[in-house]
């Protein structure tokens, strides 16, 4: 950029001539800008910052990894930044307690206890996906069947998880109730040595864990979650009621990036899978083998959730004394 003298302009001593510069070259810019978006404010374009949350190497979440691979973020106008990497989802709603999240990508479960308890408050604006867990036993167990668990001990990642959630919808369907088995809680990433151990008889978990157990030929899937409850919603995208209410356009743009992200998973299955190793560190064949039992979607089943919201109730998580209702106020899953 070239500056041209402007003969008009008589000489300054230094230090006036610099401040004069100084003063005017700010009020340039501040009337370009103004300029440029006269009726930009600061939070009027979606320059909040969203603090976003997702499980450790969760395959469920890949509509997450792909939306911060592929910028769909900031396709959206959204600035987004990773504010927590949680273990389990129980630990990941615990965020939104502290408040120190906006939005995270999550189990259903754990986030209808939350929300039901009190301990944290959400809104649940889509899912993510259906199916995607499954029950591991190893390789060389004699147990070909769930009746044969009686007796045995079993983890999943968490109580009042999907995982809980359906291994005792397993075990009821089995005949053996909450006393056929013991039930205890390990985060996926030691279950398969667990396993290997002979500390615990199987586990339930999310993928690609199941898949990861199978491909190193330390286990063998006894049901998958989808023989258990054919197309089951799993994970949800939730947001905590407060950024919802300050920030109603933000939360529409994170809902339109999570379906880009979901149509891209969709038409570029081998990207897809690439994404996926980078953020499990896992390889190509345990991701490939994982991709293929997790389906997503956006599109939430409100008969669906409620059948979970009762099952919560019968089995002591939850006290939701009209479930419809809440369920009403708790679910935003419209366009």
């Amino acid at each position: 950029m070239r500056i041209r003298k402007n003969p008009q302009l008589r000489p300054r001593p230094l230090k006036e001539a610099g401040t004069l510069f100084t003063f005017r070259s700010l009020f340039t810019i501040f009337a370009a800008l103004v300029f440029i978006c006269p009726s930009c404010k600061p939070d009027d374009r979606g320059t909040s910052t969203v603090r976003l949350a997702y499980l450790q190497s969760d395959l469920h979440h890949l509509p997450a990894f792909v939306a911060l691979e592929k910028g769909f973020y900031q396709e959206e106008g959204l600035r987004v930044e990773v504010s927590g990497i949680f273990k389990a989802g129980p630990e990941l709603m615990s965020g939104f307690s502290s408040g120190s999240l906006d939005a995270g990508y999550v189990g259903l479960a754990p986030a209808l206890v939350a929300a039901a308890n009190g301990t944290a408050r959400i809104a649940i604006i889509a899912q993510v996906n259906k199916n995607g867990s499954a029950l591991v036993v190893g390789k060389n167990s004699p147990v070909h069947r769930p009746a044969d668990l009686k007796g045995t001990v079993i983890a999943i990642p968490g109580h009042a998880t999907i995982q809980d959630f359906l291994l005792r919808r397993m075990l009821g369907d089995a005949g053996l109730g909450d006393n056929g088995t013991t039930i205890i809680t390990i985060k996926p990433p030691e279950m398969i040595s667990v396993l290997s151990g002979g500390q615990i008889a199987a586990f339930m978990a999310w993928e690609p864990y199941p898949s990861l157990a199978v491909t190193n030929d330390s286990g063998r899937v006894l049901s998958y979650s989808q023989d258990i409850w054919p197309d089951h919603p799993c994970c949800v995208l939730a947001v905590s009621t407060e950024f919802l209410e300050k920030h109603a356009a933000e939360v529409n743009a994170l809902r339109r990036a999570h379906r880009k992200s979901i149509d891209y998973i969709a038409n570029n299955p081998g990207e897809a899978v690439s994404i996926g190793v980078k953020y499990t560190a896992m390889e190509p064949a345990v991701v490939t083998l994982a991709l293929g039992h997790i389906q997503f979607d956006e599109r939430l089943s409100s008969s669906r959730v409620l059948d979970y919201a009762l099952t919560l109730n019968k089995l002591g998580y939850t006290g939701i004394g009209d479930p419809p209702s809440f369920l009403q106020s708790l679910l935003l899953t419209s366009p």
